[in-house]
């Protein structure tokens, strides 16, 4: 019995190896980012671009937001559009006394910001025509916009680039160890991703919000995003379709960031039924798309997606579990004794210690490179957000594991930052 049980333990164990092996291309993208990522020389073209906001009562922010893309600095054409989306306050006068488009949408049923954008879309077309604009960005309403995004992020779709995501930085980094967590979340893609797997002209993948797409991207099967994430979803099967999206560094927005601890666990729950859900739905395209796919760059980048949308933690953390209960079974076979069975535990300590150790180590080399765009911190302040870090890496396994036991719905953050561009820009 105790040999069946160690043969178990190293198949798994080498398994497990093996899965690892297949996230080393990350490493290099990390080490690529350190030094280099994409840079694209400025446009010869303006391109005419629609902007998409999906906003449920945010009247506190959004007139914060359409305020900075009236001070975009691009010559070009640029129509902004919101849907207030099941709206109880105020939000769409605001829109419409500030010269935005707005389309108003009441379904108590279908409640993701998918579902809002898919209405916002459909209206577009329906108004404008589906050929009007070349390209389509969504932000939230509680994001702020550089004076020059749409100018750089021009410069990128002028170059040939059909997905573009930019730089998510914060407004709110200091408030508490969440909100800069949040902050550090992003910063860290743009690190270990994003910087490196652009310069490499591979593909990264969509965050949420503050990004641009070609109409083409969408045209075949219309906006079809309406689960949980819908930007998951959409960064899966842009890559099965053959596009590629890539990160454009000069393009720089601000979000706010949650401070609440409840607000933090029923998002991270969402992003991971979101998830899950999109695994569900792409990854059998993606896996095809590695052998299929035209070229080994096409084939690597459906690969690279898979990875990413791959439930890495849930299964992480179900092989853990079982290789616990079998090496507990063991110390029992051989004539249970404290000593053997406190290792057990003793380890797992170590590693939790290892783990936490590691994710300081990220968010401190996240400090140090991107402190140009952070504002000036007390040093026991950066102490503190580094030492806190961990905790919103652990909030998003355990979170993940959680959503795929759970029904899980779409539920707005509140977004109460009242504060210009001109002020967030000045802090830094």
């Amino acid at each position: 019995m105790s040999q069946a049980i160690n043969i178990i333990i190293k198949i798994i164990t080498v398994i497990a190896s093996v899965v690892s092996a297949l996230y080393l291309p990350k490493t290099i993208y990390m080490i690529v980012g350190l030094f280099t990522t994409r840079k694209f020389p400025k446009a010869a073209n303006l391109h005419k671009y629609a902007i998409l906001i999906a906003a449920r009562n945010e009247a506190a922010v959004i007139g914060n937001l359409i305020d900075s893309i009236k001070k975009q600095d691009y010559p070009g054409d640029l129509t902004t559009f919101v849907v207030a989306d099941n709206c109880t306050d105020n939000t769409a006068e605001i829109v419409r006394s500030l010269g935005a488009i707005c389309y108003e949408r009441f379904d108590s049923e279908h409640r993701t910001k998918g579902f809002a954008l898919q209405f916002l879309l459909d209206n577009i077309a329906k108004d404008y025509g589906s050929e009007a604009f070349e390209g389509y960005f969504i932000f939230d309403a509680d994001n702020l916009l550089k004076r020059d995004f749409v100018s750089r992020m021009n410069d990128a779709f002028d170059s040939g680039a059909k997905i573009i995501t930019s730089y998510r930085n914060t407004k709110n980094f200091d408030d508490n160890w969440i909100s800069s967590s949040y902050a550090l979340h992003w910063m860290r893609t743009i690190r270990t991703t994003n910087r490196g797997i652009s310069a490499m002209n591979l593909t990264t993948r969509l965050q949420g919000t503050g990004f641009l797409f070609a109409a083409e991207t969408i045209r075949a099967r219309g906006w079809v995003y309406t689960s949980l994430t819908e930007d998951r979803a959409m960064s899966a099967d842009a890559v099965a379709d053959g596009f590629r999206i890539t990160y454009q560094n000069d393009a720089e927005f601000y979000d706010e960031q949650p401070t609440v601890f409840r607000q933090v666990m029923r998002q991270r729950i969402r992003w991971g039924k979101g998830h899950i859900q999109a695994f569900g739905e792409s990854g059998g395209k993606l896996f095809c798309g590695i052998f299929r796919s035209r070229g080994f760059a096409q084939k690597f980048c459906c690969f690279d997606m898979l990875t990413t949308i791959y439930p890495r933690s849930i299964v992480t953390f179900f092989k853990n579990l079982l290789l616990l209960i079998l090496r507990i079974l063991l110390v029992v076979l051989a004539g249970f004794m404290w000593g053997p069975f406190l290792g057990l535990f003793a380890g797992i300590g170590i590693n939790f210690l290892t783990s936490w150790g590691s994710s300081m180590l990220t968010a401190a080399y996240v400090m140090i490179t991107e402190h140009r765009h952070i504002p000036k911190l007390a040093w026991y302040r950066v102490i503190w957000h580094i030492f806190m870090f961990p905790i919103f890496d652990i909030i998003g396994k355990y979170s993940m594991l959680i959503a795929l036991f759970s029904h899980v719905e779409w539920k707005p953050i509140l977004h109460n930052r009242n504060i210009s561009i001109d002020e967030v820009a000045g802090k830094k």
